[in-house]
């Protein structure tokens, strides 16, 4: 038993005081800047925007004016330009054949016309989607400030691609493109 206890203590001793009785050792630490691989991320691809038609239709009569005529003086001769070109003039009252545009009817409106070229285009169909004058200044607001976001987005994806970039290379920035 004795032995035992003497072997416990001998154990106690040697882990409590380690290598201590071996020697120190001087340790040197010495600070190294590391340079980090940060991996840069793919820009997104630019913002490609096609402008949507809009038309402003009213219910004014077009005018169809009379075709041109050449000016005659007072012996019914035609009357000569410099150049060698007659002089015209339009009529102030013509029949319906006479016009420019002989397929319009009497009283023809921007309307009409407009509803003409909607159904050639669609068929036959006419829809309309409208919007109101004061909803149309939101909507033309909305994209100003769409487009206020995305510029400034870009310009901190730009920031932070400068500050982890290597070598103190730029990084390139996102631009809107618009198709005419």
């Amino acid at each position: 038993m004795i032995l035992r206890n003497y072997i416990v203590l001998a154990i106690l001793i040697l882990t409590t005081s380690g290598c201590s009785l071996l020697g120190t050792k001087n340790v040197e630490i010495v600070s190294k800047p590391v340079v980090i691989d940060i991996m840069q991320p793919d820009l997104p691809r630019p913002v490609n925007l096609t402008a949507p038609t809009w038309y402003v239709v009213s219910e004014a009569r077009i005018v169809n004016r009379c075709n041109q005529v050449m000016k005659l003086d007072e012996n019914g001769e035609h009357i000569v330009n410099e150049d060698g070109t007659h002089q015209l003039t339009r009529p102030k009252v013509c029949d319906l054949s006479e016009r420019e545009n002989p397929d319009w009817p009497e009283g023809y409106t921007y309307l009409d016309r407009f509803l003409d070229e909607m159904r050639e285009l669609n068929n036959g169909d006419v829809v309309f989607v409208a919007t109101s004058v004061g909803d149309y200044k939101v909507m033309a607001e909305d994209m100003q400030e769409l487009k206020r976001y995305i510029k400034q987005l870009g310009e901190v994806v730009i920031y932070y691609r400068d500050v982890t970039m290597p070598n103190g290379e730029k990084g390139v920035g996102v631009q809107v493109e618009k198709k005419d």
